[in-house]
């Protein structure tokens, strides 16, 4: 088998390991009249409520209806617009709802934007949660993009205007963390509101993450993770991005008044992240030692600018590869590099460890495994997304390196099956992409400084490098790979 084959079933492993209904079956056990997850026993008397909001929180509610359907009164999600019909499109119906399923399904956030359709699906999850009792059960079902299905600004502001100021925030370079300030302050349901709704009933949520680390209150920001969004904060934000003076009056308002969850504890709640970055890349280490090769995972927490990322994993293959000693200024440009590109130092001395002791030892292939979510920054206005960006930036950093199957192949790909505004979720790449473009009379500098990388992959022999797995239902960011083959050893 290639190791162009091999990255890609590997990367399809990976993706599998975090379908919806999958993350969900493998951490729910039914036991008779209760379940099980993640060691902690809730018991079932017919008293079982459902919510969720997220763009895979069809197939994961399919699923727990399959597990608990019995003891499910009632349910409520928040899905994006459209995702039944593409679903049974493509021939996935088992992520679909039973006919005369008692959990309701609302459509909305047209183009990932919060919208009346979501405020509706929201008030109806509170107005459901609100009517629990010490008896009840809430089971909450998260997932990526839940923050834009669940708006429930506190009156009298209104969506229009929660969203416009989100909107300025982020136009002026607000970080995730300071977006979520702010829009938990203005939200019934954020924040841990929808906990505090459903009191005192017993609510257990599970999550399925897109978000760098797993920070329980920054995906879809926090509905059941209760914590103290003080007006003192909200303010700092927005004077920091000077837009305190043009504040409308509905949220100059709404923050005058005290805060009533000042002393929130989260007593009876019950958070589980059950899938994730980190949960893909041990699946794709599993299926690559099935392989034949000896997986190593780098961070699944990789960031930062997509050309300092494609220069560490270039770095990496060549120390990998050197059949000599490599000069020690390589490792010391590794180091470097690891604070901008999110991985700690001890993951980077991990790494230089072992690829030493397997290049110097002679133990076989290695999968170097790694996900996150790097940035590019946009010079033109071509078609692409950031796995096929690193693919090609990659390809140049691995140049004169040997071919495959001698020498290494790089993946990129993102699990939700799409990078950028295109059909492909990443690319393919090795040490011949240069050449092979220099022959097919393709610039690779103009496709990059267009951050037309999708259209460079499509016309370089007939698109063969590109990774198109089409609809995947999920997303826990992407997914990087780096397969190196077994390398001769030196005489010493």
């Amino acid at each position: 088998m290639s190791l162009n084959v091999t990255a890609r079933q590997v990367f399809a492993a990976a993706v599998e390991s975090v379908q919806p209904d999958t993350v969900v079956r493998q951490s729910i056990e039914r036991r008779d009249d209760s379940v099980v997850i993640s060691g902690q026993k809730f018991t079932l008397k017919h008293n079982l409520h459902l919510v969720g909001f997220g763009k895979a929180v069809l197939g994961m509610a399919a699923e727990a209806e399959r597990i608990v359907g019995d003891h499910l009164v009632k349910g409520i999600i928040s899905v994006p617009h459209g995702i039944q019909q593409t679903l049974r499109q493509h021939g996935r119906d088992h992520l679909l709802l039973k006919e005369n399923s008692p959990i309701k399904v609302v459509e909305g956030a047209k183009h990932n934007l919060p919208d009346a359709d979501a405020q509706e699906a929201a008030e109806q999850m509170k107005n459901l949660a609100g009517q629990l009792t010490d008896q009840d059960l809430l089971l909450v079902l998260i997932s990526g993009g839940g923050s834009a299905l669940l708006p429930a600004p506190v009156p009298p502001i209104v969506l229009q205007e929660k969203l416009d100021l989100t909107r300025r925030l982020a136009a002026a370079g607000a970080t995730i963390q300071e977006l979520n300030t702010v829009r938990r302050a203005l939200s019934f349901l954020k924040g841990g509101g929808l906990v505090r709704h459903a009191r005192p009933a017993q609510v257990v949520a599970l999550v399925l993450s897109d978000v760098i680390g797993d920070p329980l209150d920054l995906i879809a920001s926090g509905p059941t993770v209760c914590g103290d969004s003080r007006s003192e904060d909200v303010y700092s934000v927005l004077e920091r991005y000077k837009l305190l003076d043009s504040l409308p009056s509905s949220v100059k308002e709404v923050l005058a008044k005290p805060n009533p969850w000042s002393d929130d504890t989260s007593e009876n709640v019950f958070n589980f992240v059950v899938g994730s970055n980190s949960i893909a890349l041990k699946r794709a280490g599993l299926r690559a030692r099935e392989l034949g090769f000896r997986p190593v995972v780098l961070s699944p927490g990789v960031c930062g600018d997509v050309r300092s990322v494609a220069r560490l994993y270039g770095l990496l293959a060549r120390l990998a590869c050197a059949q000599d000693d490599p000069p020690p200024e390589v490792s010391a440009e590794v180091l470097k590099l690891g604070p901008e590109v999110g991985v700690q130092s001890w993951d980077l001395h991990r790494i230089l460890k072992i690829l030493e002791e397997g290049r110097t030892e002679g133990w076989g292939a290695t999968c170097l495994l790694a996900g996150g979510e790097p940035t590019v920054e946009l010079t033109g206005k071509g078609r692409g997304g950031r796995n096929q960006e690193l693919a090609m930036r990659v390809g140049l950093e691995l140049r004169g390196l040997p071919l495959p199957p001698d020498g290494p192949v790089f993946l990129s790909g993102g699990t939700d099956g799409q990078d950028g505004p295109t059909e492909a979720a990443g690319a393919t790449t090795d040490g011949g992409l240069y050449e092979e473009a220099q022959t097919q009379g393709l610039d690779i500098s103009s496709f990059l400084h267009n951050n037309d990388s999708y259209t460079f992959f499509s016309q370089l022999s007939e698109g063969q490098r590109l990774l198109v797995p089409g609809l995947t239902c999920t997303n826990v960011m992407d997914v990087h790979m780096l397969l190196i083959p077994p390398i001769p050893v030196t005489e010493r």
